[in-house]
């Protein structure tokens, strides 16, 4: 241990050994910094000079942990692609830790890619340096783009080498999460039919995170009832951007309601709702359009697991959890309906919204209309037609059915009581110019595993101010060319 100017709390090591393993991480050979989030480490209270020291590095690496850490690889199950797997766990990942932030918000900080665990399963435990950056970088562009997300805090090279299809650098990431608990971490015990480790479970959850309700009348119905809710306000934000998780398996959900578990993301560029890019996903099951559904399932996976302790009545545990359950599809409506007219530069709320929303989708599917570039667009548009229509027939290849769309879309702008310039305004702040586009990730990607992180640091550089459009960065605002499109993403952390 060596003493730092961190103060480490750890509020998850203090629960029974059954929740976690103690594990010393892998030494890292000659630790470097790839990225390090200097904001992120403000906001954490954690000096950024002595995270640039060899005393910093050695904490970001795991080589030395500061006095106070406790180094844990927790405990879960999950359903994989629809199949239950009892136990799965941190197989790379160590819990180093908890902060409080200079808000006063308890946060995880944990190292990923430091090497073996007892939930390895067969696997070496270690990250390779493009999946690290990967979640640097996606990462910090959701939380960029206002949605709750894990933060990175670093990215470093290990100095040793990782075997996976090649040999590549080594690399972990210093992550941050409000919680590193997951729907899959209430599997574990239910699957155990381990009920006191189950309370005790949703005793700390609810003490972290939702700490009204200890004095509701069923402190662990109104628990189950935040989770769900904050999930459904969740993935109603990823379809704003065109977000696609990739893997969303139950051991892959936050209890938290952040976005966690980066690995075969992306984000879409032509409109389709059954896009998928994890080369995992043969049957689409978590494909863009279906992502709300299967929030849905994973929570009811969550709601399963809580029974026993939701009522000691089956019949009761049931009624409630349904209860729960039945929020989850008016949350996520209202929340999505909310955000669509966000998007498309509405205050008031009309009983016509949604079908015009609908209506332009089809348009955008039909025509593989890129989704952000398309709403950049519109946020520029005018109530009145003018030459910036041009704009909308190179999207859509000349006229097409989508003028009469525009014709609809008008007439609706004629009940609002704003003007052209407070509306544009308020788009251009909710429609962004810059995403993480997956063929610009994967240059970075290749120009770092070959030493050169010039364009991954330019790329989070853009990425870091999404809303407004920079001067010299015109092709990050654009969509692939044909011989840039990436259509598989992959896991391999």
């Amino acid at each position: 241990m060596t003493a730092a100017p961190i103060n480490f709390d750890n509020s998850y090591a203090k629960l029974p050994e059954g929740f976690y393993a103690k594990v010393t991480p892998a030494k890292a050979s000659a630790p470097e910094v790839l990225a390090l989030n200097e904001s992120l480490a403000k906001e954490l209270g954690i000096d950024t000079q002595w995270l640039k020291s060899d005393a910093g590095i050695a904490m970001l690496s795991g080589n030395a942990l500061p006095d106070g850490a406790a180094s844990i690889s927790t405990a879960y199950a999950g359903h994989q692609f629809g199949n239950f797997v009892p136990q799965l766990g941190d197989g790379r990942a160590l819990l180093i830790g908890e902060v409080i932030d200079t808000n006063g918000k308890r946060r995880d900080i944990q190292l990923k890619g430091s090497g073996l665990t007892p939930f390895s399963r067969g696997g070496d435990g270690k990250a390779a340096i493009g999946p690290v950056l990967r979640e640097y970088i996606v990462s910090e562009a959701m939380h960029t783009l206002g949605i709750p997300t894990t933060r990175a805090l670093a990215a470093l090279v290990t100095g040793d080498d990782v075997i996976r299809e090649e040999v590549l650098p080594g690399a972990i990431l210093t992550r941050v999460a409000s919680s590193h608990i997951r729907v899959g971490t209430f599997q574990f015990f239910f699957a155990r039919d381990d009920v006191a480790s189950l309370k005790a479970l949703a005793d700390h959850v609810i003490e972290r995170h939702y700490p009204e309700a200890r004095n509701h009348e069923n402190p662990y119905l109104a628990m189950l009832q935040g989770v769900v809710e904050k999930q459904a306000e969740l993935i109603a934000n990823w379809l704003m951007v065109g977000f696609i998780h990739g893997v969303m398996n139950t051991d892959n959900m936050s209890i938290a309601g952040e976005t966690i578990d980066y690995g075969p993301c992306a984000f879409m560029d032509r409109f389709d709702p059954k896009t998928v890019f994890s080369a995992i996903d043969q049957g689409g099951r978590y494909a863009y359009g279906n992502q709300p559904s299967i929030g849905q399932w994973n929570l009811s996976a969550l709601a399963q697991a809580m029974l026993p302790i939701l009522d000691d009545d089956e019949a009761k545990a049931i009624e409630h959890a349904k209860k729960a359950l039945d929020a989850y599809s008016t949350t996520f409506e209202t929340t999505y309906e909310a955000l669509i007219r966000k998007k498309l530069g509405f205050q008031k709320a009309n009983e016509g919204d949604v079908a015009l929303w609908q209506d332009l989708t089809k348009h955008l599917t039909a025509s593989e209309v890129d989704f952000n570039q398309f709403f950049r667009a519109l946020s520029k548009a005018s109530i009145e037609p003018s030459m910036k229509d041009m704009v909308f027939h190179e999207l859509f290849g000349g006229p097409s059915m989508f003028d009469m769309w525009m014709v609809a879309y008008r007439l609706r702008l004629h009940l609002e009581d704003r003007d052209d310039q407070e509306r544009q305004k308020a788009m251009l702040s909710v429609n962004p110019a810059y995403i993480p586009r997956n063929h610009l990730v994967n240059e970075a990607l290749e120009a770092a595993q070959e030493g050169d992180l010039t364009f991954a640091e330019k790329l989070m550089d853009v990425l870091s101010n999404p809303f407004e459009e920079q001067a010299g960065f015109e092709r990050y605002l654009l969509p692939p060319r044909p011989e840039e499109i990436i259509k598989n993403t992959f896991c391999g952390t």
